[in-house]
């Protein structure tokens, strides 16, 4: 296999590590603050009380991983690639709030995810290559 096409490939299972990490740690986190006795206020204390709850926590854990994540996608391909194909992610968290947290997810809001990925995704088609490592392809960056 050719280098170029095993680093794109890499990318793009990265790419869908960070989605999936990224809309269930959302999920998660939800979820978790859902379960909390009361709202946070603008007291620090309850920040803290709320990280402690266990799916408070696992969703911070998978949003830390999350972005750990993306910061490796972000030194394997280029932005104008990495947007684009996460931008997928909007329709699936949409999916995941209806089904898991049965939030109401009208029309409206489903055109709106659909066109901001749509308009990702063509605004990368221009430029969905994945550059390799320590490689500086078009100067730099």
């Amino acid at each position: 296999m050719h280098p170029h096409s095993r680093t794109k490939t890499r990318a793009l299972a990265l790419s869908l590590l960070v989605i999936a990490l990224n809309n269930f740690g959302n999920l998660i986190l939800a979820y978790g603050m859902r379960q909390l006795p009361e709202t946070v206020s603008a007291n620090p204390l309850d920040y803290i009380r709320a990280m402690l709850h266990p799916f408070v926590a696992l969703g911070i854990v998978l949003l830390v991983g999350w972005l750990l994540t993306r910061m490796a996608l972000l030194s394997w391909a280029d932005l104008s690639f990495v947007l684009p194909v996460t931008a997928t992610g909007y329709v699936l968290n949409m999916a995941l709030s209806q089904t898991f947290l049965h939030e109401t997810v009208d029309a409206r809001m489903w055109t709106g995810a659909i066109l901001i990925t749509a308009g990702a995704a063509l605004a990368g088609s221009a430029s969905t290559k994945a550059s390799l490592p320590g490689r500086q392809e078009d100067g730099p960056r």
